[in-house]
């Protein structure tokens, strides 16, 4: 029987919360005895024939462990209908039929073995319940805090706080999103992102909480925490996609009501027909739809599960539907084809002077801004080999200006250098930022930055042709040539270049009003929000991102592998199928074992018997959805992506 939700569940949430799984152990018992007096009613008669009347009082006493618990779950299920409640309804009024016919066994013995049904069904939402409770566990780990005299502490990671900064040792467990300070290490992120191969970590790198460290000495700077954290937010929205109902699911919900007139309509009629209390009560029985109500709700978290295994988070089980059936892909630019992170592509000196001593103070000068293309250039040296600087002036927009013991330097775009009055030679032709650098009045040299085309940009978008994703769409905000340049690289023939994010949305809708439906659209989930919500399904390119990539995406690719799309669409189509399997199942299997019953074929003892094969045809689609399970997806091992900085000054090792 169906437990009553808790006050803190919603009816028909799907989860078991606490109380329930306690009314569900109660049930069980109480089953459990039932069966062993039911046991003793039947030797007893065999042994003693003429005294019946043992026998039908320890039947009777198996009858009153179990009725309360069906009767309950009747009532329960009229106040707060849904699918298992019909269920509910007619087991009860079965077990009353049989009671009222004087047939003690039959009425004991139904709610039995529906009982242990429906134990069979709870387990497998307890199932999916106890891999989230594995991810939780990954949140709970101790620490090794930093503290500001040097020292170590070992703390509890629920009380780390971002800027925190923790040691990670060999074989312990990043505690919380981090950026790496220093060190070296690999990391098992299989829990997070699905993938096998280990992750190289070293300084400047975001890490997820939960990695384990496999090798080397970590330490890390804590930057987000409990909820905020990736692992955090991939435990919500699991629980939030179990809660979900597939649509196969509200259409059932919508014709629940009269599903039961229907079957007290064919019970009344069967009874007419054959004057046969069995026959009517088998009909009862048979007309159970747990099969079929499972069917959807079972498929649905399989692939759930499976897609969060492979570090694919899905919002919701319509959307895993929705990825079977489409035809067309948007995708933006910056974040998504690329990395999203400028790097130095080439140095044009002025000079001729030590290339090592120029990136040092282009290094140093954009440590001491926040621009994009600072930070960028900060990175080609290590804080301790940046040069020291005094009065450090920004201007805005511009470029930075600083004191050096070797004179007043400058780092900045070409309109800098004509407000300091210092010559240049021509801007290089470059579709990237140029940044210029100058030190005591004379300039030294051009710097050339660009974006980093992801490596699997292209192998995933011809991926997603051959799954018949042939309409491709590259939607940005970029410049017309670097859009053009990028689209000829990864294979993409339709660009719209300096879209805004509303001229995004209006290009989305545009498509779809053109007959391009279904479709995905995919993105960073930051400027690209309003074309996620308005595409059919929106993806956003990692969890360690902003809350908007959350709020709008539909789908997220924790691990940004643009490849983890064409899994996430075979794994829907394989989700598509087993349901199509699963509903046949139970639809037909409902229907022959009714038919079966209503015309008698199922004998005297037609209630046990459809009770029994109810619960065979709720195992077959529980282990067809089980098969979901199975589906594993290994993606190739790519080469290194190029480095974000193309060389990396460090201080020289004293002699």
């Amino acid at each position: 029987m169906t437990a009553p939700a808790s006050a803190s569940t919603p009816p028909g949430s799907g989860l078991l919360t606490g109380t329930e799984q306690r009314a569900a152990a109660r049930q069980l018992t109480l089953a459990m005895v039932a069966l062993g007096l039911v046991g003793l009613g039947l030797v007893w008669q065999l042994r003693a024939p003429g005294q019946s009347g043992v026998s039908q009082l320890l039947l009777g006493a198996a009858c009153l462990l179990v009725a309360m618990p069906v009767v309950r779950a009747g009532w329960y299920s009229l106040r707060y209908p849904s699918l298992h409640g019909i269920t509910d309804q007619l087991i009860a009024l079965a077990m009353l039929g049989a009671w009222a016919t004087g047939d003690l066994l039959t009425a004991a013995l139904l709610p039995i073995i529906m009982i242990f049904g429906h134990v069979l069904e709870e387990r497998s939402v307890m199932g999916s319940q106890e891999a989230i409770g594995a991810l939780g566990r990954l949140t709970h780990s101790r620490a090794r805090l930093l503290t500001a005299e040097g020292s170590v502490v070992e703390v509890d990671n629920a009380s780390l706080r971002p800027g925190d900064q923790v040691e990670v040792r060999a074989g312990d467990r990043v505690p919380a999103d981090s950026k790496v300070l220093a060190g070296q290490a690999s990391l098992d992120t299989v829990p997070i992102t699905g993938e096998s191969v280990p992750l190289e970590a070293s300084a400047g790198l975001e890490v997820f909480g939960g990695s384990i460290n496999l090798d080397g000495l970590l330490r890390i700077e804590v930057t987000r925490v409990g909820s905020e954290s990736t692992l955090g937010k991939v435990i919500a929205l699991m629980q939030r996609a179990e809660r979900s109902k597939p649509p196969i699911t509200r259409l059932l919900e919508r014709y629940a009501g009269h599903y039961l007139v229907l079957v007290l309509l064919i019970a009344a009629l069967t009874w007419f027909m054959t004057n046969s209390a069995p026959a009517m009560l088998a009909v009862l029985v048979a007309a159970c739809p747990c099969a079929l109500v499972l069917s959807a709700p079972a498929t649905a978290i399989a692939g759930i599960a499976v897609a969060a295994r492979h570090g694919i988070l899905v919002r919701s089980a319509a959307f895993l539907e929705e990825l079977a059936d489409l035809t067309a892909l948007i995708v933006d630019k910056t974040g998504t084809l690329t990395c999203g992170v400028l790097h130095l592509q080439e140095v044009r000196s002025h000079t001729g002077g030590n290339r090592e001593a120029l990136l040092r103070l282009a290094a140093s000068l954009g440590a001491a801004s926040s621009h994009p293309i600072s930070r960028a250039l900060a990175a080609l040296a290590t804080s301790d080999a940046r040069l020291p600087l005094s009065d450090i002036r920004e201007r805005h927009g511009l470029g930075v200006v600083a004191r050096t013991v070797q004179g007043e330097a400058a780092l900045g775009r070409p309109e800098l250098f004509d407000h300091l009055g210092i010559a240049t030679p021509p801007v290089p032709c470059h579709d990237g930022p140029v940044a210029g650098v100058a030190l005591d009045g004379q300039f030294l040299a051009w710097l050339l930055l660009a974006d980093t085309v992801r490596p699997e940009a292209a192998t995933a978008l011809a991926d997603l042709r051959a799954l018949g994703l042939n309409r491709q769409l590259l939607l940005t905000g970029d410049r017309q040539t670097v859009a053009d340049a990028l689209a000829q690289e990864v294979v993409i023939s339709d660009v719209q270049a300096q879209a805004l994010p509303e001229d995004k949305l209006h290009r989305v809708i545009t498509e779809i009003q053109a007959g391009f439906r279904p479709m995905v659209v995919v993105g960073d989930g930051i400027n690209d929000s309003l074309a996620l919500k308005a595409g059919a399904v929106g993806v956003a390119m990692g969890a360690g991102g902003a809350d908007i990539a959350l709020a709008s995406a539909d789908i997220v690719l924790i691990g940004s592998d643009l490849r983890r799309l064409g899994t996430c669409i075979r794994l829907s189509r394989l989700c598509r199928h087993t349901l199509q399997v699963n509903v046949g199942i139970g639809l037909g299997w409902t229907l022959a074992i009714v038919a079966c019953a209503a015309c008698g074929l199922l004998g005297a003892g037609g209630a046990m018997i459809a009770a029994m094969l109810h619960n065979l045809s709720t195992l077959l689609v529980l282990s067809n959805a089980g098969r979901l399970l199975q589906f594993h997806e290994t993606l190739p091992r790519l080469d290194k992506a190029p480095s974000e900085q193309t060389h990396l000054l460090t201080p020289p090792i004293s002699q």
